[in-house]
């Protein structure tokens, strides 16, 4: 199992983070879209670490063009040599309207749309193929040499979708080469149903699983003393509460018997109450979503309840300063093969 860290977003820190990162054995680094550019500190980061996969986790591909997307990606995976992941996102609608003013419809058939006029893209790029996508959301039909880039001798970059709910999951297991299991993801919701929506996408695409990289940003519940694992605690408590609210994901939470509380979480979001909403996440909650293990068994937590569905754990370092204690963990997850737990879901 590949263990990732996340890169800052304060670009004069990313160039720390990617040396203590390679130190530490990490095996990659990725970005999130939130109040800073995704793309900008894998830049900084694929010259700082050249041994580490580079990736976004997530960028918001409905802010966005194919075309816009597929420019940043194509330049990235060549600068990094080969090793950036594009991992894209659909937001939810209140942002893609209200916050970045773009068209919202269908987001499942829009996400499969969207991966399918990049490769298109790329393709016109690389291997000098004509420029014909016409799709019910975009089109496709003009580059000329002085607008394509120079081709890349590196194979595309590596697509992985976000998803949660049913549809957009098959979409990933259709078109996408990965999927980025949403952090607001329990183990019991990933076996019951996003792993049967994945097969059902690979299944109508005629593709294996041995194909495919699954990648989860995990909550992780750890601490060196008491008062330490207190402070972990409530920052994920936070973080569940921030994604509870959210009716999109109302269904993780319904499979647990627990959507009344998902009912007053966005009650309270609301009422501009976010600091009361962390109180309502009791321990089950929180040792549902989270691996709640000290520093020496956190490894031994999380291959647990993971080894055999991911292929790829993100780990959540509140200080990314401390990445070299984190270095026991990654070097016991890098330890382990699909081979040594098996599961329903082992990589092929």
């Amino acid at each position: 199992m590949k263990v990732d860290a996340g890169v800052p977003t304060d670009l004069a820190a990313v160039a720390t983070v990617a040396r203590r990162a390679t130190e530490a054995g990490f095996n990659g680094l990725w970005s999130s879209e939130t109040n800073h550019d995704p793309f900008l500190p894998l830049t900084l980061a694929a010259e700082r670490a050249p041994g580490l996969d580079l990736g976004t986790a997530i960028a918001v591909a409905f802010a966005r063009t194919p075309m816009t997307v597929a420019t940043v990606a194509h330049d990235l995976q060549r600068f990094s040599g080969g090793r950036f992941h594009l991992g894209l996102g659909s937001q939810i609608r209140p942002h893609i309207e209200k916050r970045f003013g773009m068209p919202w419809s269908r987001p499942a058939a829009r996400m499969r749309e969207f991966v399918l006029a990049l490769r298109a893209i790329w393709d016109c790029w690389d291997n000098g193929s004509s420029l014909k996508f016409r799709g019910d959301f975009y089109s496709h039909t003009l580059m000329t040499s002085f607008f394509s880039p120079e081709p890349s001798t590196f194979a595309p970059p590596k697509i992985l979708i976000a998803a949660i709910g049913d549809n957009m999951t098959r979409v990933a297991g259709e078109v996408a080469d990965g999927l980025l299991v949403h952090s607001f993801t329990t183990e019991r919701y990933l076996r019951e149903v996003t792993i049967p929506a994945l097969r059902s996408g690979f299944a109508a695409a005629g593709r294996s699983r041995s194909d495919f990289q699954v990648a989860y940003p995990g909550f992780v519940v750890t601490g060196s003393d008491e008062e330490a694992m207190q402070a972990s605690a409530r920052e994920i408590r936070r973080r569940i509460a921030f994604y509870g609210s959210t009716p999109a994901y109302r269904p993780v939470l319904e499979l647990h018997g627990w959507g009344d509380l998902q009912t007053e979480l966005h009650t309270l979001s609301l009422q501009g109450r976010w600091a009361d909403m962390g109180g309502l996440i009791d321990d089950e909650v929180l040792e549902t979503f989270a691996v709640v293990a000290e520093p020496e068994k956190v490894a031994q937590a999380i291959l647990a309840r993971f080894a055999g569905l991911v292929d790829r754990f993100m780990l959540t370092v509140p200080r990314r300063d401390d990445l070299e204690a984190w270095a026991p963990v990654s070097e016991s997850l890098n330890a382990e093969t699909p081979a040594d737990h098996g599961g329903e879901f082992a990589a092929g």
